[in-house]
């Protein structure tokens, strides 16, 4: 067994870059001061984001790949949030001295196949030695056009949205509460339980949804990583407008988590209105475009009126919660 404190740092990058996509637009890739990247849209977009063990990850729950492809996912989702696509991660990493190679190259593996998937490079990053361990990533992406912003929702609009909400969640639940065996890594006869395991794991964003929604004319969009609840009422009050959700529409998204909810005694329907990290795309369209693939419309947005404040509404009440990193809002 190699741990990453029997290895230099140059060894370590020289095991990922065997394992790493290069990419289509990398001019310059690992191995510099900087990675150079094409651009020829003009429109350069970045993101960043990070995970921690034992706060967004265990080791007990998820398989290294699972990490990897976790953290890679999230960093994906932000860039065809804004309708664009991604060209190219660049991968910071914080290791415990204990760490085995193998499982920190599995980690770099799940990274790499997402990334691969999405036609994007890993050209370069950083390591450190701490006492647990952190991966963060930089993605950088491009956008056909002008990239789609949370605050451009119209009065008028049909908020619409694409990807599974509330599956993550319902995972988490099911980890968190004991209900499943953590070490179960096969979930393929498993039903919709081994779909929440592996949405929670390592999610798979629609992707596609992005740039499909940016073709189609959107006029706000943004990543749902942090509940409807939450992120809806950020894209209300970055527009300046009110949100008004469709309860049908949310129990609709609700029921495939029926069997989930009765096994850990929770409301599916809190699931979908505030659990984190499903990763799909909220977007608003005109109230006469045609939805693209995979959206299905769950609200409506219209102007603030006298003596109210921008926000997000389901049954004419004020809708509060959602994941907050530090509180529960």
């Amino acid at each position: 067994m190699t741990l990453v404190s029997d290895c230099n740092e140059g060894e370590l990058i020289a095991k990922f870059a065997h394992l790493l996509p290069r990419g289509q637009r990398t001019l310059l890739g690992i191995g510099d001061d900087c990675a150079q990247i094409n651009a020829p849209e003009g429109s350069f977009i970045v993101t960043t984001d990070l995970i921690v063990e034992d706060e967004h990850f265990h080791r007990a729950w998820s398989d290294p790949e699972q990490i990897g492809a976790r953290v890679a996912a999230q960093n994906l989702a932000d860039i065809a949030a804004m309708g664009g696509r991604c060209s190219a991660l660049v991968v910071g990493v914080v290791l415990r001295a204990d760490t085995e190679v193998e499982w920190m190259l599995s980690v770099v593996r799940g990274i790499g196949d997402r990334a691969r998937a999405a036609g994007a490079g890993v050209v370069g990053g950083d390591m450190s030695k701490g006492p647990l361990t952190v991966l963060t990533i930089t993605a950088m992406g491009y956008c056909a056009g002008a990239p789609i912003r949370r605050d451009g929702a119209q009065a008028g609009d049909v908020l619409a949205f694409s990807g599974r909400a509330g599956l993550s969640n319902a995972g988490l639940d099911l980890l968190c509460g004991g209900h499943v065996d953590p070490l179960l890594r096969d979930t393929s006869a498993c039903g919709i339980l081994g779909e929440a395991l592996d949405a929670y794991r390592a999610p798979s964003p629609p992707l596609e949804s992005g740039p499909a929604a940016a073709a189609a004319g959107a006029h706000a969009m943004m990543d749902l990583s942090d509940g409807i609840a939450q992120d809806a009422r950020r894209m209300a009050r970055a527009s300046g407008v009110v949100i008004e959700l469709d309860r049908s529409a949310l129990l609709a998204e609700a029921a495939p988590l029926t069997e989930l909810g009765a096994i850990c005694g929770k409301n599916p329907f809190e699931w979908v209105l505030c659990g984190g990290e499903d990763h799909g795309m909220l977007a608003t369209f005109a109230p006469d475009a045609r939805l693209p693939e995979g959206f299905r419309p769950i609200g409506r947005v219209r102007a603030v009126a006298q003596g109210e404040e921008a926000t997000l509404l389901l049954d004419g009440v004020t809708v509060t919660g959602g994941w907050d990193h530090f509180r529960m809002s």
